[in-house]
């Protein structure tokens, strides 16, 4: 994962650029090629991968296409740019994270100052979570966690007057525990205050981020695909 900060804070991206091994993604070459692509995003502003392409890169070495065949030559691997994402700020302002260089956030925040924006950039690869709010989080996971509490009491032998508040009681912890609002500082010195608290105490507050982990998805997409052939197997077989 590459990230790029422009020097005015005001616009940034993140992307994922994937190789085959360990030993390649570890290379100078291969970390540098990846925040290249991060600043020719934040640069450019491409529609997506296909049109990054044709662009060129930040450092003037030549087109991104032209630059990653070069260097897919070089390192004698497959190197693929698999997803970017761009924030620009009129008001705000962006930061970055990376773990090592598997794990990349970008951040849009307003208020606060740079160690603030630092600091829950590094929350979030910490915690990992889905949104930062619950108005993200999608309706049929909270659906989801709702019928499994309500099963769950019901086995349980809890009077059915009771389900539904049993039942919410678990959805507002299951929000607390996967929006970046409700999670707890990881920093936190007395290991309750959370994000929501932590920023207004600031007078910031976030109004978007993103986080990549290199090869996240792939593995769920390999599966569906094989489930899909399985499926179309049997019937053709039936």
């Amino acid at each position: 994962v590459g990230a790029f900060i422009a020097a005015d804070g005001k616009t940034g991206a993140v992307v994922e650029v994937n190789c085959e091994t360990d030993f390649v993604a570890k290379n100078d070459d291969f970390m540098a090629f990846a925040r290249n692509v991060a600043e020719t995003v934040a640069n450019s502003n491409p529609e997506d991968i296909a049109a990054l392409s044709d662009v060129a890169m930040a450092n003037g070495s030549g087109a991104v296409e032209e630059v990653r065949k070069a260097l897919v030559m070089k390192l004698g691997e497959n190197i693929t740019i698999r997803r970017f994402e761009r924030y620009e700020t009129t008001t705000g302002n962006l930061s970055s994270y990376l773990h090592g260089s598997k794990i990349g956030v970008l951040l849009n925040f307003t208020g606060g100052d740079d160690e603030l924006g630092r600091d829950i950039s590094m929350h979030i690869a910490a915690s990992k979570p889905k949104s930062v709010d619950a108005s993200g989080v999608n309706p049929e996971e909270i659906e989801t966690e709702r019928r499994i509490a309500i099963e769950k009491a019901r086995e349980g032998g809890k009077p059915e007057a009771m389900l539904e508040k049993i039942a919410e009681g678990t959805v507002n912890k299951f929000l607390r525990e996967v929006t970046l609002m409700g999670q707890v500082f990881v920093k936190a010195e007395d290991g309750k205050q959370t994000i929501e608290q932590l920023l207004k105490s600031r007078g910031a507050s976030v109004t978007a981020f993103q986080m990549f982990v290199v090869g996240e998805g792939i593995e769920k997409k390999v599966e569906d695909y094989a489930a899909e052939v399985a499926a179309t197997i049997a019937a053709a077989q039936g």
